[in-house]
């Protein structure tokens, strides 16, 4: 099991040279990878409930710069808040500028009020996600058209860049069963969230058995004085990652080294 961290974006007192730092210092601890949550317009001030200050995909193109072999990614990104085609140039412009180390993340969304707020449409966020990541590996593997949906299409047109291998990670995150299928049918990676150990385990399993290949699963869980003690669980329960997400306080780089020098080796 590899440790990642959620890095913390939640005040809007964040000072972004601070994300950047505590993500340099996890590649120096040996974290196989950072996150960065997303919101767009909640309908409340940012913070526990509502993460996501710096918007993702630029903040984690400056994390880039700074680092060179952690993975990059969010978790996760409303997809079906986003204009699919705007989010396919930026997410392969992403994976060349980090050379290949981008993995996006995304969900449906949960919050109806904020969704009213940007004019999406909040019924059909599943449909929508789900047509906007075929439309996404369309255009990353192919670079061009035509494409045919039912929300999305066009018939002619260059797409570029394209990323390397033709295609860029997918996380799916969410522990519902509509989650869990779309894992199996579109993800290379799955991340539950805010759950235990032993039930984690059993999610694992459902994901795997409806993918019928192989899925890189992981959890995310928040920080805990009791959470260095839990590693081991964690890694008998079989997650490949655990995203333990980091408040803004004083000690975060401490409490960043104490879970580094407490985790179990890599499997």
């Amino acid at each position: 099991m590899r440790l990642h961290a959620v890095l913390p974006d939640e005040s809007t007192a964040a000072d972004p040279g601070r994300i950047v730092e505590l993500a340099v210092l996890a590649e120096e601890l040996g974290y196989g990878g950072v996150w960065l949550p997303d919101h767009l317009l909640p309908p409340e001030p940012f913070g526990p409930v509502y993460g996501g200050v710096y918007e993702p995909l630029i903040t984690l193109a400056h994390v880039a710069a700074r680092t060179s072999r952690i993975r990059l990614g969010t978790s996760v990104l409303v997809l079906p808040l986003r204009d699919p085609f705007t989010l396919a140039k930026q997410v392969a412009t992403l994976d060349r500028l980090s050379g290949g180390r981008f993995v996006l993340g995304v969900g449906i969304g949960w919050d109806r009020a904020e969704f009213a707020a940007v004019g999406a449409d909040f019924a059909d966020r599943a449909g929508r996600t789900d047509e906007a990541l075929r439309l996404l590996r369309h255009l990353h593997a192919e670079g061009g058209g035509p494409f045919e949906g039912e929300r999305f299409g066009f018939g002619t047109g260059v797409f570029e860049p394209r990323p390397g291998g033709g295609r860029v990670p997918v996380m799916v995150g969410g522990m519902s069963d509509a989650a869990l299928r779309r894992a199996a049918r579109q993800a290379d990676m799955w991340q539950s969230v805010d759950t235990t150990p032993e039930n984690f385990a059993v999610l694992a399993s459902r994901v795997r058995e409806l993918a019928g290949r192989p899925l890189e699963v992981g959890a995310r869980a928040g920080w805990s004085e009791s959470l260095a003690a839990e590693l081991p669980a964690w890694d008998e329960a079989g997650a490949d990652h655990l995203a333990v997400h980091f408040e803004d306080v004083p000690e975060t780089a401490g409490r960043m080294r104490e879970l580094a020098a407490a985790a179990p080796p890599p499997r």
